[in-house]
């Protein structure tokens, strides 16, 4: 099997050796092995790289990959000890904020949000199916890229990251979150009040929550929590032109 390939599945289950005192260390040294495995076993520089890739550090698990592909090529590369530490450490904090800005503040509230318009229109355990294999699908898809990423990449790849378009991709997608919850908070209330459009307490739901949405999203560009609320007084007013 492909070294690459080895990373990957390895990478999967990064937090699997999680440890209070290097976080996710061990797991980044596990991922890293194959890919280490043309500095040979025992020579000086080779059990150094091990050392290195057991050390400390800590970001969002599905970017990591990024981390592990970069620190690899720089051992591949041959790099001083010391930058490889500092660009370990250079990498947690970033790869952590944009993980967490692309998934729990992005593709996790979009998914959860068609869930329960899904839900809301009669559909069952196919939903369930659907939210769990699109999720895993965009985590795989983002964590080989990342890999692939930093080890074409190296030591340069801070630098790189700055002008990709994963940032891009993360403020796309956590405008889309905030729409697609949006859109479901009158499906959803609706559907929890029987269908009784008509009524104070669907209108009251649907803007507590297009408010609360909107204060959620408060940082980002100034359409969002107003499309975010447009969006779900289209649906109410569309429910009650059949009504």
């Amino acid at each position: 099997m492909l070294p690459r390939v080895r990373a990957m599945i390895r990478l999967l289950t990064l937090q699997a050796s999680y440890t209070y005192e290097r976080l996710q260390g061990i797991g980044i040294a596990a991922a890293q092995e194959p890919l280490l495995e043309p500095l040979g076993k025992d020579s000086p520089r080779a059990r150094e790289a091990r050392v290195r890739s057991a050390e400390y550090f800590n970001a969002h698990p599905f970017l990591a990959g990024i981390a592990v592909g970069a620190l690899s090529r720089a051992e591949l590369d041959g790099e001083d000890g010391n930058r490889i530490l500092r660009l370990r450490t250079a990498l947690s904090g970033p790869l952590g904020a944009l993980g967490d800005q692309m998934f729990w503040a992005g593709i996790v509230p979009a998914l959860m949000g068609i869930a329960l318009v899904a839900s809301a229109l009669g559909r069952g355990l196919e939903v369930i199916v659907g939210t769990v294999i699109g999720y895993n699908i965009w985590r795989i898809l983002i964590t080989g890229w990342g890999l692939r990423f930093g080890l074409a990449h190296g030591m340069k790849v801070a630098g790189e990251l700055a002008h990709s378009r994963l940032r891009q991709l993360a403020v796309g997608v956590g405008a889309l979150g905030a729409f697609v919850i949006g859109a479901a908070i009158p499906w959803v209330g609706l559907w929890l009040l029987g269908g009784s459009g008509r009524s104070m307490v669907a209108m009251v739901l649907l803007v507590s929550g297009g408010f609360g949405v909107g204060l959620a999203t408060i940082r980002r560009p100034l359409p969002v929590p107003v499309i975010t609320l447009g969006a779900g007084l289209a649906v109410l007013l569309w429910y009650w032109s059949r009504s």
